[in-house]
């Protein structure tokens, strides 16, 4: 990989990583503004909004696990060995592709589960489709090209 496509991975997943981790500590220590939201959004779902608002505080947390250990060996993959086979572009295929379709989901439930949506969180939940989109294509391609280069040297 490029240090260009290097770098926009590393720089958006941190990112991402980051902004997500705030709204994962919100939701699994139950923020009033967290729990607020979950109560109006399970009423229309007939869920428990704790059990609502608790999974889906797990599932941020893992994206935002994900996004994190993607961007270290983003910026470490040829530094550092590991005791365990680790394929750097399936774990960032798959933590982008977790990305995006967890916030695909915060999209809907703004829309359609809320009263008046909140814009912060819309354009929030936009952004990261948007550089989960941008990175999937940059490991789909050079992981294409690294399959053809590895098979190759068999």
């Amino acid at each position: 990989m490029n240090k260009l496509k290097t770098t926009t991975v590393f720089t958006t997943t941190l990112l991402m990583g980051l902004v997500l981790s705030r709204f994962a500590i919100s939701k699994l220590t139950g923020w009033e503004i967290s729990v607020k939201a979950f109560i109006e959004m399970a009423k229309p779902l007939g869920i428990d909004p704790t059990f609502f608002r608790i999974s889906t505080g797990i599932l941020i947390s893992t994206v935002f696990i994900g996004y994190l250990i993607t961007a270290f060996f983003t910026l470490f993959r040829n530094k550092i060995e590991l005791p365990f086979k680790l394929n750097y572009y399936n774990l960032a295929f798959f933590t982008n592709t977790l990305g995006l379709l967890t916030m695909v989901g915060a999209l809907f439930s703004e829309f359609l589960l809320r009263v008046e949506p909140k814009w912060l969180l819309v354009y929030i939940a936009t952004a990261v489709v948007i550089f989960s989109a941008i990175n999937i294509i940059i490991i789909k391609n050079n992981s294409t090209l690294y399959n053809k280069l590895t098979t190759f040297k068999k």
